[in-house]
């Protein structure tokens, strides 16, 4: 059985929704209104996943904006870009007329990148500092955001997720690329990934594992509604984070 058939299998009865955890007293106050996860979150990882020459050797970006779909004229979002990776090669596939936003929660990541960005002369790119429960993207305004390798050190990701919601234009589609391994070891199980999603108003429409990526592909839309934060019930970790669980 494949991997999709299996996820389409599995998915509804693996991740019974819980009910929700109340506050810490730590949280950001705005996230308090959204369920906690019930899951360890990882701790924020090195700006670059592997070598870039490494990357390319094997494909990776070339086969992630394939499967995406990304053409010239498109406006994307690079979520926790980092170094740039996935930025300047976002860039250079939508061309002049497209628009890219590199976003990341690190200032100085950011002002690495900034200088990047200028020395290799993208003016299709802009950057902004996001947050930790929110990505503070404009609403209506792209066609596809990115979160590679960076979904599983979202500390809020209900919040984080309900708030991208808007983001995205009409057909647009969140892209996320990851590893099938324990959240507080840089990766997340795809049945979790998907039931977070879906709990904050996004259906998956593609999945599959990749070795080009050392993980897997997946791909969501939002929903025809989005459940106030309050209607949120928080998955439960899957077998491999059980022992870890916040719940």
């Amino acid at each position: 059985m494949t991997r999709a058939a299996l996820l389409a299998l599995v998915l509804p009865v693996a991740l019974a929704a819980i009910s929700c955890t109340p506050p810490a007293s730590d949280r950001r106050e705005s996230s308090r209104q959204f369920p906690e996860p019930d899951r360890p979150v990882s701790s924020l990882g090195s700006n670059e996943f592997s070598t870039e020459t490494t990357r390319d050797n094997r494909g990776e970006a070339e086969t992630v904006m394939d499967l995406a779909g990304i053409e010239t004229g498109m406006t994307v979002a690079d979520i926790g870009a980092g170094e740039g990776y996935y930025t300047v090669r976002l860039a250079d596939r939508v061309g002049k007329g497209g628009r890219v936003l590199a976003q990341d929660i690190d200032d100085a990541a950011l002002g690495r990148l900034g200088t990047r960005i200028e020395r290799e002369r993208f003016d299709n790119v802009s950057i902004k500092l996001g947050a930790p429960d929110d990505p503070r993207l404009p609403e209506n305004s792209f066609d596809r955001i990115f979160l590679v390798h960076m979904y599983h050190e979202v500390q809020e990701p209900y919040a984080f997720l309900w708030r991208m919601w808007p983001a995205l234009r009409e057909n647009g589609q969140i892209i996320v690329v990851d590893v099938n391994r324990p959240t507080d070891q840089h990766g997340i199980d795809p049945l979790l990934l998907s039931c977070e999603f879906r709990s904050a108003g996004f259906e998956l429409v593609a999945f599959k594992d990749k070795p080009e990526l050392a993980g897997y592909y997946a791909q969501f839309k939002r929903a025809a509604n989005r459940p106030e934060p309050k209607d949120i019930k928080p998955c439960r970790g899957s077998p491999q984070d059980a022992g870890n669980a916040t719940g």
